[in-house]
């Protein structure tokens, strides 16, 4: 691709196609890198134009959420010290990978139209689309940092590392299903509602409302096999407890990371060539 990526097409001004002879044609990279931009920030303002609160709607879904579940739990699972910080970590990471799958998931349907106007690659769209409720985690995250600061001793600056890299390997999960979804969804419309019904039940089997070990430890190799459940419980390992897992523990979730990355990649190379036909 070449050129700059124009959203609307109009004859130029006299005088401008001088002027643009005369300027050298942008890279290829920086004409990506504002193609990003801009699909960013419109898939900002037209998720929050005309409200009132704006970006705070992102962050209130959860913290609301918070309030019923410690209303309702709380009487079950009050002796746990740390239940209400193991909860709201709990249930913003599970915010960021359920809202990041879904509008990953139909983020080709649409705004596959984008595809007719300008060429670039089609899985721009797909990662792109994740970039509201990659924002709300990262402004969640900042804010726990800075509240378990102010109130206790501190995760350390090698344990923010962790947690920085627990939502990153969080973040490519999603980009991998995301991927798969998008291309085989413009094919089988009823895959979205599948999805609805599994993060449904996925709620209950990542560990977010009660404590893991509730559950006998036979079973929880199964838990870890749904992927929140991993990134969450690793999470609230080095921000509350301050201890990191296990280089064997590290080694399963970068293993997971790595086989959907590399079947979401390979469901979407080999779907992706038709993707105008569905479009």
């Amino acid at each position: 691709m070449s050129g700059h990526v124009a959203l609307d097409v109009q004859a130029p001004p006299q005088g401008a196609v001088a002027v643009a002879a005369a300027s050298p044609p942008a890279k290829p990279g920086a004409a990506l890198a504002g193609l990003v931009w801009t699909l960013v920030r419109t898939d900002f303002k037209a998720r929050y134009h005309g409200t009132l609160s704006g970006f705070a709607w992102a962050l209130l879904k959860p913290l609301t959420m918070f309030a019923v579940l410690v209303g309702v739990f709380s009487l079950i699972f009050g002796a746990e010290r740390t239940y209400k910080l193991d909860l709201i970590i709990g249930l913003f990471l599970w915010d960021f990978f359920a809202e990041g799958t879904k509008v990953g998931l139909t983020s080709l349907h649409a705004k596959g139209f984008l595809l007719a106007k300008a060429r670039f690659p089609s899985w721009i769209l797909v990662v792109t689309s994740i970039s509201n409720p990659l924002l709300t985690v990262v402004v969640f995250a900042i804010a726990l940092t800075a509240f378990l600061t102010v109130t206790s001793a501190g995760p350390s600056a090698g344990h923010l590392v962790l947690f920085a890299c627990y939502v990153v390997s969080l973040g490519a999960i999603v980009i991998g299903f995301s991927l798969a979804a998008s291309v085989l969804f413009l094919r089988f419309r009823d895959l979205n509602q599948v999805w609805d019904v599994v993060t449904q039940a996925g709620f209950f089997v990542a560990p977010i409302v009660y404590p893991v070990g509730v559950i006998p430890e036979r079973f929880h190799f199964y838990l870890y096999l749904w992927p929140p459940t991993a990134v969450i419980e690793f999470s609230r390992a080095v921000l509350i407890d301050g201890r990191p897992p296990t280089p064997l523990a590290h080694a399963y979730l970068a293993a997971m990371v790595a086989g959907v990355l590399a079947v979401g990649a390979l469901v979407y190379a080999s779907r992706a060539p038709r993707v105008a036909e569905y479009v």
